[in-house]
């Protein structure tokens, strides 16, 4: 099955501020799910109804995979029999898709819930067993004599819909083994998880964070999604309470997550060698068909651009008016009087009016997910952090949040909308073998949404506080999306660098890399606490290795849409549009080409550090006046 995007879960953590459905409830305890509103509550009864039904999908599935084996060792009998056994395997992958997505949503509501981790284990196996099955047909494909695949084109008009897909194909041919070694590698699919599973239900289940008092002196449970308004707190006691609430737990056991971060870079590296390439890094960039020098541009601009970062935190210090600036300030507002609550209902409405620059056509369909279910609101006991964007072929998209009434949540609901709208075009104009849109470009359409609403709102907006807010939001989304996230590029780098060496991976080395990378890329200004550095270990996008990059890539292609957009109206709108529909029909770099923005060049890199140039003078000036 093609690994694109659709099949993937688009997830990005946030910080968010504390559940306003907890406060309703009048309790400082996170709430259990069944006291969530139904009305925030998604609706996975549109994929199955009822668990009785995904039963009947997954008994289909089963029985459906000893006819794809049937086709083993004859894909080269004739045209029609290779399209015959392409168009199995993908309506396979199809109900799979849909088996998997809902048995992982339902188990990200709650957890700890062991029915939904029984079907996750149930599915992930059927998953591994379906690549197994169909292991062979790439292989055999490749071992086709040459010219048969031209010959094939020709004999059978249907199966020009695989044309680009098989052109790919050979495009891989020295990094794809014999069907024997793939049908190997595909059943060590649900080992190779295993990293990634242990870690989710560590950090998201059982890992329990201490209560502290809030500005108010009042006993709060701490928890990934309440860390977030902690950590804004212009209480700095708070600030600093919550910071080592937090980090002393992840601390506490550094060995355990060390060794699973460990198994997960072993595991990286084991692929990329048994697939001939030079490193992980050129193997996680292959699938996308992107080469090394654009991850390597990106840490090597971001690290010739760091004086305005540095710049930024000498502001932020001299704004918050505090001797030495610590890990647990950075993320403090400078305009903390202005943090007001926007409830979910009227975050909706902002987003609305804020993407009207996309067109009546993307309103409607943003106006359609708020209302018809796609939604999961607000945090709840075992529900899974962050906030996620999901779904598969033949589904509505879905979108978890952990809504907390901040700012910060609507830019949250913004972005995720920005990833499913990016589905449901991507769905609803390519066929099912080029629905999923690669996650090169999985952070361009959230990106682009987030830059148009921070222009409306600075726009709108005739409140000198409020306006120092958003640009201090602004300077903080390239802060966080940008600079944050070329250093855990440039970490991960380095870390599959040594394990490519044969050097150990130590929590204590991991530790000791981690603090040095902080120093170097928030400068002389900030005070990096020991207690930050077990953050590696708090990111779950380690996990999917090499992701994180993209969200730095993405950034900057979507700063150019949103700038052309703005600028030039409908006929950037049409290309933006058009590159909605793209799903994965070409290559990534040649789709953002076609929508106006060239990523093998540094200049949209370049071109965001200026804007967070600019947004810094803005401010500087505003703070003076």
């Amino acid at each position: 099955m093609m690994r694109t995007a659709s099949a993937l879960l688009l997830a990005c953590l946030f910080c968010g501020a504390m559940n306003s459905t907890a406060e309703a409830n009048g309790s400082n305890a996170i709430p259990l799910r069944k006291d969530i509103p139904t009305q925030y509550k998604w609706k996975l009864e549109a994929i199955y109804a009822n668990q009785e039904d995904w039963e009947k999908d997954f008994q289909k599935v089963k029985e459906m995979l000893p006819s794809l084996e049937k086709y083993k060792g004859r894909l080269g009998e004739s045209a029609a029999t290779l399209l015959e056994c392409l168009q199995l395997r993908d309506e396979i992958a199809e109900i799979s898709g849909k088996l998997y997505v809902y048995a992982y949503m339902r188990s990200h509501e709650d957890t700890s819930n062991t029915t939904y981790q029984a079907l996750t284990d149930r599915v992930t196996a059927l998953s591994v067993q379906a690549d197994s099955s169909g292991a062979y047909i790439v292989p055999e494909i490749l071992a086709l004599p040459e010219g048969k695949l031209e010959q094939f084109l020709v004999q059978e008009k249907k199966l020009q819909l695989y044309k680009f897909y098989l052109e790919e194909t050979l495009r891989q041919k020295k990094h794809i083994l014999s069907a024997r070694e793939e049908e190997i590698i595909a059943r060590m699919g649900e080992v190779a998880q295993s990293p990634e599973t242990i870690y989710s239900f560590l950090t998201n289940a059982d890992l329990k964070f201490p209560y502290i008092k809030d500005e108010k002196g009042q006993e709060q449970e701490l928890s990934e999604e309440r860390y977030a308004i902690f950590i804004r707190s212009q209480d700095r006691r708070v600030r600093q309470d919550a910071f080592h609430g937090l980090f002393g737990t992840y601390q506490s056991i550094n060995n355990t997550l060390g060794a699973t971060f460990n198994a997960s870079v072993k595991k990286d590296t084991f692929y990329s060698q048994i697939r001939n390439y030079p490193s992980a890094l050129e193997a996680a960039l292959d699938s996308d068909n992107i080469p090394t020098k654009v991850y390597d541009n990106v840490v090597d601009t971001i690290n010739n651009n760091l004086e305005p970062l540095h710049r930024y935190m000498h502001l932020k210090k001299k704004a918050l008016g505090i001797k030495e600036l610590h890990m647990y300030d950075l993320y403090v507002p400078l305009i903390g009087d202005v943090q007001k609550k926007i409830p979910y209902e009227e975050g909706k409405e902002i987003v609305l009016e804020g993407l009207t620059p996309l067109g009546k056509d993307y309103n409607q369909i943003l106006q359609k997910g708020m209302t018809e279910g796609w939604i999961d609101v607000y945090e709840n006991q075992g529900k899974r952090k962050g906030a996620y964007s999901w779904g598969t072929y033949g589904t509505q998209p879905y979108v978890l949040l952990n809504y907390t009434d901040t700012f910060n949540d609507v830019f949250t609901l913004a972005h995720e909308l920005g990833h499913s709208l990016h589905s449901y075009y991507s769905h609803k104009n390519q066929p099912f073998i080029y629905s999923g849109y690669t996650i090169f470009l999985a952070e361009v359409a959230s990106t682009t949404n987030e830059a148009l609403l921070m222009d409306y709102l600075l726009k709108k907006t005739t409140d000198k506080k409020e306006k120092l807010y958003l640009l201090n939001h602004y300077l903080e989304q390239i802060r966080t999306t940008v600079y944050r996230q070329a250093m855990f590029a440039e970490f991960e780098k380095l870390v599959h660098a040594q394990a490519e060496r044969g050097e150990p991976l130590t929590p204590d080395g991991l530790s000791a890399l981690w603090h040095k990378l902080n120093v170097k890329y928030y400068g002389p200004e900030m005070v990096v606490d020991p207690e930050v550095d077990i953050e590696w270990a708090r990111i779950p996008h380690f996990y999917s290795a090499f992701y994180v990059f993209k969200y730095v890539t993405g950034y900057a292609a979507a700063t150019s849409l949103s700038r052309q957009i703005l600028q030039e109206g409908q006929p950037a709108k049409d290309r933006y549009l058009q590159f909605l529909t793209k799903g994965s029909s070409e290559y990534s770099i040649d789709i953002l080409k076609e929508a106006g923005v060239d990523m093998t060049s540094a200049k949209p890199l370049e071109d965001t550090i200026k804007v967070f140039s600019e947004k810094l003078d803005q401010l500087e000036k505003l703070l003076q006046e």
